[in-house]
């Protein structure tokens, strides 16, 4: 986009981009050649020159007074959407007043992250390199251009953090900030996007924008929104979003990437729960077939199936049961739902029991999803399950895609500081190149041999003999575990061992904050699920750094490496000392269920745990295969959502 007026209105409602619609081959082609051209285009030294340009400039801007670099930043910002030399200009002036109102002057990598951003990039910056302060800088000078600003990240925490720090900063150009989290009322939501730089989760956008579809009914237009004021009750509340002018994506391959594989299903409740007795006849059934002979379970895909073998066995189970269990599509659908809830989500890994309710754990970030239920059924034999009184069946009003979403932005960006392994993906679904920014100082990181014990107990034995001799020297340690139920495994281990830690998960997560600002002082152990693995901040205390700084302790692999190499992140920022070791075992579900052949090889010719070679190639081998399948699965969501989209279109009720 090359100036304001040259807005895409995709539904009539407000400025956002039209859907991309492209065949097989204009996909690849459009992939093959942008791939050449990102070879070739040295774009990485050409924000290397504004950022010198930048500070060749900064002598003459430290001597302007306050309101000379207002001005002087209102009549370049908006050039500085076309000219990279109105850039250089505007980024020196930022520059300085992140210096008056902040205390903090931004380094020169931070300006090309910042002028990556704001030339519509993906910004891989390694951790520690200060990735909040570069999304200022890009948005402040997008906020005095004009554009509504939408900073997104991955929780609450981040976001009200982040504003709140970045707020004066803001102020000084007379940009208002807004944060938008959960709980907030919809006049609330209005009033924050309202504000020329909206801090925000990735989820609360969506499904606010997916409140605004639901509120114009699909593509209707600006009229029709004042017909329905005055016709229909309930139709008449404002719009909360203003459009999709430019977001910055912190995390982006987290948000882009590792979440876009589940659609986002805005919902309302709707029919009552049902009868209690049909959810606990379903789950008695479903435990009465047998895997590989009546149905077929891919855990590592999150596929069941039923065999023709399980449909007639099913049939004949239900052929006394009465009326309910006659009709072979409903018995089938729900004995399948049942069998997921049984097999595929497990307590304390996929959601947690709280207040007589279950409650959604979000995988990526390790934190509760408020308000949030499975659908068609699920949720209610998962709550049948667990003894919990059953809630109401939702009814769909509204759903998209995390693809479709983003690429609707007239301006996108991101920053990350893991993206190298999927720059390729991320650049053929959103059209975003990934522009590698170099680190301020050296990294002295050290990683130690990957350990692996045979069994779990193992592991934990050895997780804590590590910490025991790590926090007598003085430094501080992070453990960092998958699910709720591994951290506290953890704990209790820890326990035993008679060492005093703090636990963050999503069960604990109240005092997020104050763990984390203490999660660096010497001595101390912090145990935390993927809470702690993205944006968190450990600032070490007094003598830790002179002592090796922060210990990172990775007790079990991940899916994605992406998501390893960010805890490992946690240590060793801007130059400090820091170290990491994996401690895994053989039966950890990742290994378990991706290792194949190999697996079963290393545990028959290593009872003990094969040594730190092998296990890396267990790692790559597994990581490699649930890539793949991730990599499948969100391209059949993006295909399934944009098959749903068309077939909508004939009733008039696109999202």
């Amino acid at each position: 986009m090359s100036s304001l007026a040259q807005v895409e209105r995709a539904h009539s409602v407000y400025p956002e981009r039209l859907d991309r619609k492209e065949n097989a081959l204009d996909g690849w082609t459009r992939k093959v050649v942008g791939s050449l051209w990102h070879a070739v285009r040295p774009l990485r030294a050409r924000l290397a020159g504004l950022a010198r340009e930048a500070t060749r400039q900064e002598r003459a801007v430290h001597a302007l007074s306050d309101e000379q670099i207002r001005q002087d930043m209102r009549r370049v910002a908006r050039d500085a959407l076309d000219e990279p030399v109105a850039t250089a200009r505007a980024f020196a002036l930022v520059r300085e007043a992140c210096a008056r109102t902040l205390g903090k002057r931004p380094f020169d990598v931070q300006l090309m992250g910042a002028a990556a951003l704001f030339a519509g990039k993906l910004a891989e910056m390694q951790t520690g390199e200060g990735k909040t302060l570069t999304a200022a800088l890009a948005a402040c000078i997008a906020g005095v251009a004009g554009l509504p600003v939408h900073v997104v990240t991955v929780n609450d925490y981040l976001a009200e953090r982040d504003a709140l720090e970045m707020g004066p900063l803001y102020a000084y150009f007379g940009l208002t900030t807004g944060i938008i989290i959960t709980g907030l009322s919809l006049p609330q939501r209005g009033a924050a996007y309202a504000c020329h730089v909206t801090y925000c989760t990735n989820k609360e956008l969506v499904f606010d924008y997916l409140k605004d579809r639901v509120t114009a009914g699909g593509r209707a237009s600006r009229a029709q929104l004042r017909m329905r004021s005055h016709v229909g009750p309930g139709q008449g509340h404002a719009l909360l979003l203003r459009g999709l002018h430019f977001a910055i994506v912190d995390e982006a391959d987290s948000v882009l990437i590792d979440e876009a594989r589940t659609p986002l299903i805005l919902a309302e409740k709707g029919e009552s729960p049902g009868d209690p007795a049909l959810y606990s006849q379903a789950l008695a059934l479903a435990s009465q077939l047998e895997p590989g002979r009546d149905f077929e379970l891919i855990i590592a895909r999150r596929e069941l199936h039923l065999s023709h073998a399980g449909r007639a066995r099913l049939a004949d189970m239900c052929a006394d049961l009465g009326p309910a269990w006659t009709a072979a599509h409903g018995r089938e659908h729900l004995v399948s739902q049942a069998l997921r809830a049984l097999h595929l989500f497990q307590r304390d890994q996929h959601y947690l029991l709280a207040d007589d309710k279950v409650h959604i754990i979000d995988e990526y970030t390790g934190r509760i999803l408020p308000g949030r239920t499975w659908e068609q059924g699920l949720h209610q034999l998962i709550e049948a399950k667990e003894g919990c009184p059953l809630s109401e069946h939702n009814r769909t009003l509204a759903r998209i895609t995390y693809q479709r979403f983003f690429r609707r932005y007239l301006r996108l960006s991101g920053m990350t500081g893991t993206a190298r392994e999927v720059r390729h993906e991320i650049w053929a679904v959103y059209a975003l190149e990934t522009i590698a920014i170099p680190t301020n100082r050296p990294c002295i990181r050290t990683m130690a041999p990957t350990r692996c014990c045979a069994t779990e107990d193992d592991k934990w034995r050895a997780v804590a003999q590590e910490v025991q001799r790590v926090r007598q020297t003085g430094r501080a340690v992070l453990i960092g575990s998958r699910s709720v139920e591994a951290s506290e495994h953890l704990s209790h281990a820890l326990t035993r061992a008679g060492i005093e830690h703090r636990v963050l998960n999503a069960r604990q997560d109240a005092g997020e904050s104050e763990v984390v600002a203490q999660a660096g002082l010497a001595g101390t152990v912090t145990v935390a699920t993927n809470m702690a693995g993205r944006g968190t901040d450990i600032h070490l205390g007094e003598g830790v750094a002179a002592a090796g700084g922060l210990c990172v302790v990775l007790t079990e692999f991940h899916d994605s490496p992406r998501i390893d190499r960010q805890l490992i992140g946690r240590c060793a920022r801007q130059g400090d000392a820091g170290s990491a070791v994996a401690i895994v075992a053989l039966d950890d579900t990742v290994l378990r269920e991706h290792g194949g052949q190999l697996h079963r090889l290393l545990r028959r010719l290593f009872p003990a745990g094969p040594p730190a070679f092998w296990v890396e190639r267990l790692r790559h081998h597994v990581q490699r295969r649930a890539q793949a399948i991730h990599a499948r699965t969100r391209r059949d969501t993006l295909k399934q959502d944009q098959n749903l989209d068309t077939m909508l279109a004939f009733a008039g009720n696109q999202i």
